[in-house]
């Protein structure tokens, strides 16, 4: 079975959705069925973007991408800065 990528946009219109869906009497079970997931995703989705808007969403992830990027460069300036104590130390 193939595994299908949602945007975030897509995202939380499902869960909106699926709040409808609820709401109007339905089980969660049918109604992630009719979205087309699975309850285990539903959760998960729910967990992660229960209560956002989509450019709240949008900001979660641009500032998750940029938390990456800067840990990536502290760790290589970590690494940088031992090389040269190192040599500075003569330990080479």
């Amino acid at each position: 079975m193939k595994s299908k990528r949602y945007t975030t946009e897509q995202i939380i219109t499902n869960l909106r959705k699926i709040d409808v869906l609820v709401n109007q009497g339905k089980t969660v079970a049918e109604a992630v069925r009719e979205i087309g997931i699975t309850e285990t995703t539903y959760y998960k989705w729910r967990k992660e973007y229960r209560g956002m808007s989509v450019t709240e969403a949008k900001r979660l992830k641009a500032l998750e991408k940029e938390n990456a990027r800067l840990k990536r460069l502290v760790a290589d300036l970590s690494l940088d800065n031992a090389i040269l104590k190192d040599v500075a130390e003569g330990k080479f």
